[in-house]
């Protein structure tokens, strides 16, 4: 069976991850999650000073952009690849709302987006991935053979992402996580340089109102046609 390459966009908390996390596993494909990289260099820029009063010091962060070693390295207890930066494992670090609510200003910044673009397209270069994002149908792999783009209302979105931060033990409001949720869709929506869009072949699928079997399943169906359709 030839091996294809399939690109998941969307919005925050729309279960990309999850859901190229699943499919990547029922195929036996490589998951890269593309998020998980921009998020691994806001981490980094906080940790080393680099946002002061809320501002990300794009300069500095461009400068050290050398330094920034991201990998992931498969957990088998888990089911999924762990982020390492530089070495550390910075999986449970980076999954913050404090890491969320700084990551659509260093996504935005065009030198970030071309190291980690090139790293993105470096690790699908044999197929046989399953990559999510923002810009993955549109930017990364315009020529993959299926792309899912997943929406669901930004009040479904902040309630996911609410009761996630929850279960993990984080001390936030509702209002805190929706208001959240609201500007990194407009942040990501406006940004100059690779905005979240739906590219134009793919296939669109609002989650608001299922669950993540039924996303699943509606996401293997559209694989199966792709699949089918290169025999």
């Amino acid at each position: 069976m030839r091996n294809i390459t399939i690109a998941i966009d969307g919005y925050s908390s729309t279960g990309k991850s999850t859901l190229a996390k699943l499919v990547a596993k029922r195929l036996g494909y490589v998951y890269v999650d593309s998020g998980a990289m921009y998020r691994a260099v806001t981490y980094y820029a906080m940790q080393n000073s680099f946002i002061e009063n809320s501002k990300v010091k794009v300069r500095e962060l461009i400068d050290h952009l050398p330094e920034i070693q991201i990998s992931f390295k498969y957990n088998a207890d888990l089911g999924f690849a762990e982020v390492y930066l530089n070495s550390i494992n910075i999986e449970k670090q980076i999954r913050t709302l404090e890491v969320s609510s700084y990551v659509s200003q260093v996504s935005v910044i065009p030198e970030v987006r071309r190291q980690l673009v090139v790293q993105q397209q470096e690790m699908g270069k044999n197929k046989a991935v399953v990559m999510d994002g923002r810009d993955i149908g549109t930017v990364v792999f315009p020529k993959a053979e299926l792309k899912v783009f997943l929406n669901a209302s930004p009040e479904t979105r902040a309630k996911r992402r609410y009761y996630e931060l929850i279960e993990k033990g984080d001390n936030v409001s509702f209002q805190e996580v929706f208001r959240n949720v609201q500007e990194r869709d407009y942040i990501d929506s406006n940004r100059k340089d690779s905005p979240l869009r739906k590219a134009k072949d793919a296939i669109e699928i609002d989650n608001s109102d299922l669950t993540k079997e039924q996303t699943f399943q509606k996401t293997m169906e559209l694989v199966t046609m792709t699949l089918e359709g290169y025999e």
